[in-house]
């Protein structure tokens, strides 16, 4: 491991970006020129890419709405990273004159309809009646010229290829996998399987799959047997606000973010921070989120008589999620199940070093040895955790990889690349 951590992945630069596609890009179809091998920001990097270069790629399209279907609204209280993602892509295709319709269902206590960031929400039916409403509403509302469909296939999907006949694509951040039988009873975890694995795949073979990273892609391609060339990878951004900053913690502080859900198995790095702990006796840890899974959490932390040295403060503003990052010393992830590892980047991009669990997502998140630490098991997240804490110079390191690394992702060539997928089904159609 530690000639891993000396090294990095051989052959990758921290600050190499990611391929986003597999097939040749439609921008050049369109006349809109390619990314360029550079940072999206930071040192010396270009000017981020505007509103103007979105509008052009839809226009050379003859793409004027699209209509988003999604399990949840960025408002539900379960909402993650997967409602974010859709969120910023939304909002800046929205800022680029394009009338973008949102349709989740919905949320308690919440209004129908909404106005967000330049898009529009409906949001109505169940949470799982929502999968069979907005199936019935694509029959019946016919389609429309120079409209494209965005569904969100978030564990279960849409099904549009059975009732959307327009160019569309598919966000598919992760398989699920072994998640079904995390958190439903055996019946309906079976089901979930189900679907996923033999019902599904065999009718989205002709649709553009989008995903955040390399690796996730080679688990659609392998676990759902979809065709490699019709998946396109578009990283997730890093906002500009996540940047050094702040003051350290004066003792050693490990942050971690997320939904408290099993898939996050925060009761494993419990187990893994107490471990970790006897090596470094003045750890200090924040888990930050909120979910149904706070009362185990909350008595796992009791059983270890950690309620002086970990806490779980609920969900943190903007601000505050950014100070945590900037106080941390190491932000952890034990997830079972990532498209990316958002919290990593974000966290990275603030010169904080990560320890995550070496799954697909995190891989493309965290080059190993370069931007922090990847590894599986307990105790080899505890042990992992203990070295970079003890090691100042091993810290420092892997932090100035995480910012070099993060200066490469930017929401507006999410957006870009994610609207050249759709772009190109539609010059495809036409």
């Amino acid at each position: 491991m530690s000639q891993l951590r000396g090294e990095g992945q051989a052959g990758v630069d921290p600050v190499a970006p990611l391929e986003t596609s597999t097939s040749a890009s439609p921008a050049h179809r369109l006349g809109v020129a390619p990314l360029e091998s550079t940072p999206a920001h930071g040192h010396g990097a270009p000017a981020a890419t505007g509103a103007e270069e979105l509008a052009a790629i839809a226009q050379e399209a003859a793409l004027r709405s699209v209509r988003f279907v999604a399990w949840r609204d960025l408002d539900d209280p379960e909402a993650g990273g997967s409602e974010l993602h859709a969120h910023r892509v939304a909002t800046l295709w929205a800022a680029a004159g394009i009338d973008v319709d949102f349709r989740t269902s919905a949320v308690p206590g919440g209004t129908r309809t909404v106005l967000r960031d330049g898009y529009r929400v409906t949001r109505r039916s169940g949470r799982y009646a929502v999968f069979p409403s907005a199936a019935a509403e694509g029959l019946g509302g016919g389609r429309h010229r120079g409209e494209g469909l965005v569904e969100v296939w978030n564990g279960m999907p849409f099904f549009s290829p059975l009732w959307y006949r327009g160019p569309r694509i598919t966000f598919l951040h992760h398989v699920h996998a072994e998640m079904w039988r995390m958190v439903l009873p055996d019946g309906l975890a079976r089901l979930g399987e189900l679907v996923e694995r033999r019902l599904a795949p065999p009718l989205y073979r002709r649709t553009r799959v989008v995903t955040l990273s390399q690796s996730a892609k080679d688990e659609i391609v392998s676990m759902l047997r979809l065709p490699a060339e019709g998946v396109t990878v578009a990283p997730p951004g890093v906002e500009p606000r996540f940047s050094p900053g702040g003051t350290r913690s004066a003792t050693p502080l490990v942050v971690a973010v997320g939904r408290l859900v099993p898939v996050k198995r925060f009761d494993l790095l419990i187990e893994a921070l107490v471990r970790a702990r006897t090596v470094v006796p003045d750890l200090e840890a924040v888990i930050v989120g909120e979910g149904y899974e706070r009362g185990a959490l909350e008595a796992l932390r009791r059983h270890h008589r950690a309620e002086g040295w970990l806490s779980l403060p609920g969900r943190a503003s903007d601000d505050e999620l950014l100070d945590w990052y900037r106080q941390a010393w190491v932000v952890a992830s034990t997830s079972q199940r990532e498209g990316w590892g958002m919290t990593l980047t974000e966290a990275g991009a603030c010169g904080t070093p990560a320890v995550a669990t070496d799954i697909a997502g995190h891989r493309d998140a965290v080059l190993d040895g370069r931007t922090g630490l990847l590894v599986d098991g307990t105790d080899a997240v505890a042990a992992a955790i203990a070295e970079v804490l003890s090691d100042a110079g091993l810290r420092a390191r892997l932090g100035r990889g995480a910012i070099e690394r993060s200066r490469w992702f930017t929401w507006q060539a999410t957006a870009r690349t994610t609207l050249e997928a759709l772009a190109d089904e539609c010059c495809r159609r036409s």
